[in-house]
């Protein structure tokens, strides 16, 4: 059980750009989202040759977390994450396959992402998580239930870090913002604390 948590780090991947604690680590000038993911993964230079199968979604998702995660210990790692629409990335893309009667070639690829907790899901998988995940929807990130359901993951003793934060994407507009709550750190693990990642 976790008696005081603190946002340890966090990762924020928009506009071409990867920052760690307000640290740049990786950025590009490719215009496309398509680009932009291969090279900032590869910078790490991982062997996870998977990472390349998944939908959009789960990229940003597995991006982000890598990026946040390095270094880092994965003991009791659970996952809060959100976005504003969901799958609808995927969705569309597996829509079109289906759309005609006539061209009607759905692929179990697709098919498979059409669900936004995936990318949890996908985030496990690469690290071997077994712990809580939850998946929320909502307009913006919803702060207030991120907090009280990662402050009861803590003291419950069901984790002893969350990896909590916002990936959303639709088409070439992207965000994630990731961060990394445990018992080590300086800034307060708060809902005030929480907004201003969002600011």
């Amino acid at each position: 059980m976790v008696e005081a948590a603190y946002i340890q780090k966090v990762c924020v991947v928009r506009a071409k750009e990867v920052v760690v604690d307000a640290v740049s680590r990786f950025s590009s000038d490719d215009a496309s989202f398509v680009d932009f993911y291969k090279k900032a993964f590869r910078e790490l230079n991982p062997d996870y040759p998977k990472f390349f199968k998944m939908d959009a979604l789960s990229k940003l998702a597995v991006l982000a977390a890598e990026y946040l995660l390095e270094g880092e210990s994965l003991d009791d790692l659970a996952l809060v994450l959100a976005n504003r629409s969901g799958s609808l990335d995927t969705d569309v893309r597996h829509q079109a396959a289906i759309q005609h009667e006539g061209e009607y070639f759905p692929s179990p690829a697709t098919f498979v992402y059409t669900l936004a907790n995936i990318c949890a899901g996908e985030i496990s998988i690469r690290h071997g998580l077994q712990t809580e995940n939850a998946f929320f929807v909502s307009e913006n990130y919803p702060i207030d239930t991120a907090f009280s359901y990662t402050e009861y993951l803590l003291k419950s003793g069901k984790a002893s870090q969350v990896l909590c934060g916002w990936v959303e994407l639709f088409e070439e507009k992207y965000e994630a913002v990731l961060y990394l709550v445990s018992p080590k750190g300086t800034k307060k693990h708060t809902a005030e604390n929480i907004k201003a990642l969002f600011a």
